[in-house]
């Protein structure tokens, strides 16, 4: 299969898991793509289960704690969204691990060329946040304490979301000089203004200016 045959069996299998409402037909389809993956299986799963830990684990006791008090509670309902986001994950971890994104949106020079914004902008994130923990490391002999790290870590996202701010409006600038926003359609014709004669530049009515003598 080409790469972007796999990018819409990729889209196709996102659709049909969001559609799907039964845990166990979910349990089944992430043993399916364990067993697809290969000798990499493990290693994503990994990865995707580290992705959602913390958001799953926050919104099933959000959930958990609501639906108690409410006299709702569904543990049906809390595996089968669980087993939804670990399947999703899982899907997109494999999906990149597996094809080149760049060569599956080759079909489309809008799509590629979003493609290769984000990557660019992912890259950058990425060595940002590799600068940050080889300075924290580099300046702690021993094991920081947890306040330190509290510290490091407020201080590395007040530095990620003003460059993440900074990086938006050059790109849009960027995109804006090279003709992918129009801004302007809609908006009423302008006229040509005239403009005042300086004060300094003499005006004649009907008369010629008068030719330049060389001394």
């Amino acid at each position: 299969m080409k790469a972007t045959h796999w990018l819409f069996a990729y889209l196709a299998a996102v659709v049909a898991v969001t559609l799907l409402h039964e845990p166990w037909l979910l349990a089944g389809f992430l043993a399916a793509a364990l067993a697809a993956s290969g000798a990499a299986r493990w290693r994503i799963l990994r990865r995707a289960v580290l992705a959602v830990l913390t958001f799953n684990l926050t919104v099933s006791l959000g959930y958990a704690a609501v639906s108690l008090w409410q006299g709702r509670f569904s543990a049906a309902y809390l595996l089968l969204v669980n087993l939804r986001v670990l399947l999703l994950v899982y899907l997109g971890f494999w999906f990149v691990a597996r094809v080149n994104l760049l060569e599956a949106c080759r079909f489309s020079p809008s799509l590629s060329f979003v493609v290769t914004l984000a990557a660019g902008q992912i890259e950058a994130f990425s060595r940002a946040l590799r600068d940050f923990r080889l300075a924290f490391v580099s300046r702690n002999a021993a094991a920081p304490a947890l306040a330190a790290r509290a510290r490091h870590a407020a201080a590395q996202a007040g530095h990620l979301l003003d460059k993440s701010v900074c990086m938006a409006a050059e790109t849009a600038l960027a995109m804006r000089s090279r003709g992918c926003f129009d801004d302007y359609t809609g908006l009423p014709p302008q006229h040509a203004v005239p403009q005042p004669v300086p004060l300094w530049r003499p005006h004649r009515s009907g008369a010629a200016p008068a030719a330049y003598k060389k001394p």
